[in-house]
């Protein structure tokens, strides 16, 4: 008897309603993207593996405004975005074992991430003045399903739940990366939550505008900024960990337009560097953001900090810290504070907020010990 095929290469955009099936792994030739009035649904266990591919030519999976992605994974079977390098298989997946089998887990840039487009309001501009929509970056403006932003707050792109994509983040051209989830204008009413990002060569998680909220996310070694946040996104970011990147564990920018919104970010837990074989892996700025930038940090506990790593600026009039607690002795916490420590900032031995760090059971962070302590 012929035995069944489970790997798929997808080379052509979704244009109508589409389902990966359990099982299965699909493998992106190219840059793939679910367009606009179609949906894509991904089952949980599926494996997504992008071939190699840099500047024009880097893999990804793009949702374009009007489409939309259901990917619902489950805590026993997670759907896992990597690259084709990557011997991970669905009997693996089957069995509890969600790390890879032959990839070290800071590998990056062996192709490109997740990218979600939305119709919500971003803050941006050009030399005319105030604009709606932009390309996202990462995606040749000959592409225009790389258009994000609108008017609809409320917009969907689909649900995403337990999904973990790794050692992505392709070099693009010019030092540019695709971070490992992009979110540009997602609106509001799109689902996500219960994410992980390993390994990626730029950012974790990223987002323009928008207005969609995230909770339970993880970001395990990317080779820049933790959690980037631009052009006003307009949501809550509830419940996370950040280990080890090389950037800003968190970079913030303010408005790029008029419009101005601003965020909140909280209960989260921060490893800030820690030491390997390889010497001291650190991040630039503990907290970085512009004179504009508009977010409430609420009860994040920041651990591993190192001499030089600071909080860049507490002077930004839209900025707030409550419960921010560092994992320095009071004697030194002032030198860890670009300007006057807010009170909102501390010293501390033993944290009392942070996160929920039992959520994240499922990751291969977690399995691989790297949240042990937290």
């Amino acid at each position: 008897m012929e035995e069944e095929e489970t790997e798929f290469t997808i080379t052509s955009n979704i244009s109508e309603d589409t389902t990966w099936e359990t099982g299965n792994v699909y493998v992106l030739g190219n840059r793939v993207s679910v367009l606009d009035g179609a949906t894509l649904t991904i089952e949980p266990g599926v494996i997504v593996k992008g071939q190699a591919g840099t500047g024009a030519n880097a893999t990804a999976l793009l949702v374009a405004r009007g489409g939309k992605l259901m990917a619902e994974g489950t805590a026993d079977a997670p759907i896992i975005f990597t690259s084709v390098a990557d011997e991970l298989s669905p009997e693996d997946v089957e069995a509890g074992i969600f790390g890879s089998p032959n990839l070290d887990p800071d590998i990056n840039g062996l192709w490109g991430g997740v990218i979600v487009l939305g119709k919500a309001p971003i803050s941006a501009s050009n030399e005319s003045g105030d604009v709606s929509e932009v390309q996202i970056e990462g995606i040749p403006t000959s592409d225009t399903n790389g258009l994000y932003g609108g008017n609809q707050a409320a917009d969907n792109s689909g649900v995403i739940k337990y999904i973990s994509i790794r050692h992505g983040g392709t070099n693009i051209g010019s030092g540019n990366e695709i971070n490992g989830l992009t979110l540009g204008g997602v609106g509001s009413e799109t689902v996500i939550e219960n994410v992980e990002v390993v390994a990626n060569q730029d950012d974790g998680i990223e987002w323009f505008g928008g207005t969609v909220n995230v909770k339970n996310a993880l970001v395990w070694n990317v080779g820049d900024d933790g959690i980037d946040t631009d052009q006003s996104w307009n949501g809550t970011l509830d419940n996370f960990v950040v280990v080890t990147p090389t950037g800003h564990g968190f970079e913030l920018d303010g408005p790029e337009g008029s419009m101005e919104a601003g965020h909140i970010i909280k209960n989260g837990t921060v490893v800030s560097s820690v030491t390997t074989e390889d010497g001291t892996r650190s991040l630039e700025d503990l907290i970085n953001v512009d004179d504009n930038s508009i977010v409430d940090l609420m009860n994040i506990f920041i651990t591993g900090i190192i001499e030089g790593q600071m909080i860049n600026r507490v002077t930004a009039a839209g900025v707030t810290f409550e419960g921010i607690e560092l994992d320095v002795a009071e004697a030194d916490l002032a030198s860890h504070v670009n300007g006057d420590v807010p009170a909102g900032v501390t010293a501390v031995s033993s944290p009392t907020v942070g996160a929920d760090a039992s959520v994240f059971g499922w990751t291969w962070a977690s399995k691989a010990g790297a949240l042990t302590g937290l």
